[in-house]
């Protein structure tokens, strides 16, 4: 497989993703608010699905593309077979327009990922040097010791003090690390400091920092789309409710957390996008769950009608996309790839010296056959442009182009394209 060849695959599949995280977004929505009266921890679960689904509909596309199977392959997204419009006079104009713009594409997205991504080593490497440079309380070193201990957690879990935080975060997974702002040490009571800790170290007794940094990971991927941040600032909001739970029943004072969150909200926050802060999510809504708490939940068998429909839809459109992509010239003649121009060899038209003087104008629509070597093997005018010089000329052109031919079981064969030249003086 070509350089191109790879980049036209990951373009089509990235625009895909706009209407698969899109519907996924929706039937997760419909799931939520089915389960609007169940336990954090069932939401958590639902939010963490969507997200997860987010990712994984469009890695199998791009594998099934590699691959060359005839469920995914298609050389066209099935975004643009969703445009206006697409199975008509105007597809082949979308088709080209994004087909000669898929690399520009490809490489925005590489380029803002790749940004993303530094930013979470950048932060990844914070952490790590905070765990080892900042000072040690060893009096709190023990009392965190001895909660940990009294939470099941077998892994040690050290405390740092740090002078440029306002909130308690958590990071690491195999060795964790609670970053304690100076300034709680010293400003605030014993008794709510300890009810912050219980609820970091509900964080470290969930690995919730391994979730959070795949997170993380799906944000710098599908960066672009807002679905992706919808679900996973649900999901923050949801583990910041089951980690307050977890912490209020250890601690047998739900109310004594409350007061400490109450305590927290009048500092600076300072959010950390992989450790998990106590400050995380809606702190009055936490706050007011904490000292008002719901009625009971309902049963998640509630939401078993939502969750059936989301399940439906999704595969009804995934069967539609895929017999979509099964369309036109390409299932005509058992293609699972469509041929892709090599732009860099085609030469601008030459504007016919006669037509020029003439002041001729005009748009001719061509069919041309890609052989299995990628040129051009034969052309004919499916519509002419009105001026028989200016058809001659397209023709020429489109001779002058490579392409990287079709492709059926793995093995190059011809096909058919169609192609626009617009003839204009301006």
């Amino acid at each position: 497989m070509t350089g191109h060849e790879l980049v036209a695959h990951i373009g089509a599949v990235l625009l895909d993703s706009i209407w698969q995280c899109a519907l996924v977004g929706l039937e997760t929505s419909v799931a939520l608010l089915g389960l609007r009266r169940a336990r954090p921890q069932t939401r958590y679960i639902a939010a963490c699905a969507g997200l997860l689904m987010c990712l994984l509909w469009p890695a199998v596309q791009l594998i099934a593309r590699l691959r060359g199977d005839g469920s995914g392959a298609s050389g066209m997204p099935v975004l643009v077979q969703m445009l206006p419009g697409a199975g008509g006079a105007g597809a082949e104009g979308w088709q080209g327009f994004l087909q000669a713009h898929l690399a520009w594409v490809v490489v925005g997205w590489a380029a803002c990922a790749a940004a993303l991504g530094l930013r979470l080593v950048l932060g990844m490497v914070w952490v790590s040097r905070a765990a080892h440079t900042h000072r040690v309380d060893a009096h709190w070193n023990a009392r965190l010791a001895t909660m940990a201990s009294q939470f099941g957690i077998t892994r040690e879990v050290r405390l740092r003090v740090v002078d440029t935080l306002a909130s308690p975060i958590t990071a690491g997974w195999w060795r964790p690390v609670v970053l304690v702002p100076a300034s709680l040490l010293s400003g605030m009571s014993p008794q709510l400091l300890e009810a912050l800790l219980a609820h970091e170290l509900a964080h470290v007794r969930r690995f919730d920092y391994l979730v959070n940094l795949a997170q993380s990971m799906i944000e710098t991927i599908l960066f672009y789309h807002p679905v992706v941040w919808w679900l996973s600032h649900r999901i923050r909001v949801e583990r910041e409710q089951i980690a307050d739970d977890i912490a209020a029943r250890q601690l047998g004072e739900p109310r004594r957390l409350a007061l400490a969150l109450s305590e927290l909200e009048r500092l600076q926050f300072s959010t950390h996008h992989l450790a998990q802060a106590a400050n995380g999510g809606d702190l009055m809504s936490r706050i007011k769950r904490l000292v008002r708490p719901d009625t009971p939940a309902s049963n998640w068998k509630a939401a078993v009608p939502a969750i059936a429909l989301a399940v439906a839809s999704l595969v009804g459109c995934a069967q539609t996309a895929v017999a979509g992509q099964g369309t036109g010239d390409a299932a005509t003649s058992g293609h699972t790839t469509r041929a892709i121009a090599n732009f860099a060899s085609c030469a601008k038209p030459v504007y016919p010296k006669e037509a020029l003087q003439a002041r001729k104008t005009g748009t001719v629509t061509l069919g041309f056959l890609v052989g299995i070597d990628g040129a051009v093997r034969d052309s004919n005018v499916k519509q002419s442009s009105g001026d028989t010089s200016l058809d001659e000329a397209a023709r020429l052109a489109i001779a002058k182009c490579t392409f990287s031919p079709a492709k059926a079981g793995g093995k190059p064969v011809e096909e058919w394209a169609q192609v626009q030249y617009v003839w204009s003086l301006d």
